[in-house]
């Protein structure tokens, strides 16, 4: 299989790179599933379930989001009715939607999504080890299900950095969000699961991870939040990773960054 994850889309700039981009990597890249995360994607702060249309349109099966989910009020109706859309499988008990889902590919294969929240500097959530093996129960990559992707939105990279190993050889693809900054340790792990600490986020990188740099340095040189933050407007990378997977197994057997338009230096799969 051939599947891209696109990490955190942030304001209108991030909207925009996906929506230009994504039609033609779909084509491009031959994909068989997209996961885009979208939890910035509303003026930096959660999602609309017009946006989740956007992105569906534009090739997206399945959206995941963070610790941002629920920034826009009226996204707690539209989850409890769209299943692709997904939030943190480690909130409690009764939260509106699901963390995990089971969906097809292109070619009718079996596509695990899980979204786990980390607990490093984050909202005290349930344990996402726990939560994640509990929702991964009775689904073996390249038995009863031919991939699984784990989004692990976390803050500290050693917490992501412990899910893909503590996954390793059950999961296709463990891919961290959260931070906004793509990482530089795409690899293939001892046991096959494809890893990278952090996707990067889809946005406008003249900016503090995606918002003005002006009110966005005040913050950290007076400590005085002397205006909102808002996203940056000029152009937007696509960051995103891709990964290639064996059909008789589900593990990778290949990991590429992509990035796309924008400031940073374009990287495509060969």
């Amino acid at each position: 299989m051939k599947v891209l994850y696109i990490g955190d889309v942030v304001g209108k700039s991030g909207r925009k790179a996906v929506l230009d981009h994504l039609p033609r990597l779909r084509e491009d890249l031959s994909l068989d599933f997209v996961v885009v995360n979208g939890e910035n994607s509303a003026h930096g702060f959660g999602i609309t379930g017009a946006i989740c249309d956007q992105f569906f349109e534009a090739g997206a099966d399945v959206i995941t989001t963070g610790n941002h989910a629920w920034d826009q009020r009226e996204i707690i109706d539209y989850i409890e009715t769209e299943p692709r859309l997904l939030r943190p499988v480690n909130y409690p008990e009764g939260t509106p939607g699901q963390g995990m889902g089971v969906f097809q590919s292109v070619g009718g294969k079996k596509v695990v999504v899980i979204q786990a929240m980390g607990r490093l500097f984050m909202d005290p959530l349930d344990d996402p080890f726990a939560s994640v093996s509990r929702a991964m129960l009775n689904k073996r990559v390249g038995d009863t299900v031919d991939f699984v992707l784990i989004d692990i939105h976390a803050e500290a990279t050693s917490e992501k950095m412990a899910m893909g190993h503590f996954f390793d050889g059950r999961a296709s693809l463990v891919v961290g969000s959260h931070s906004h900054i793509p990482t530089a340790d795409a690899q293939i792990l001892p046991g096959g699961t494809a890893y990278q600490t952090d996707a990067g986020m889809c946005g406008d990188y003249n900016s503090v991870i995606g918002m003005t740099k002006g009110p966005a340095i005040e913050r950290f040189t007076t400590k005085m939040p002397k205006q909102r933050l808002e996203p940056a407007s000029g152009e937007g990378t696509l960051c995103a990773v891709y990964v290639e997977s064996d059909d008789a197994t589900g593990l990778a057997t290949q990991v590429t960054p992509v990035r796309v338009g924008g400031r940073l230096m374009e990287i495509m799969p060969l």
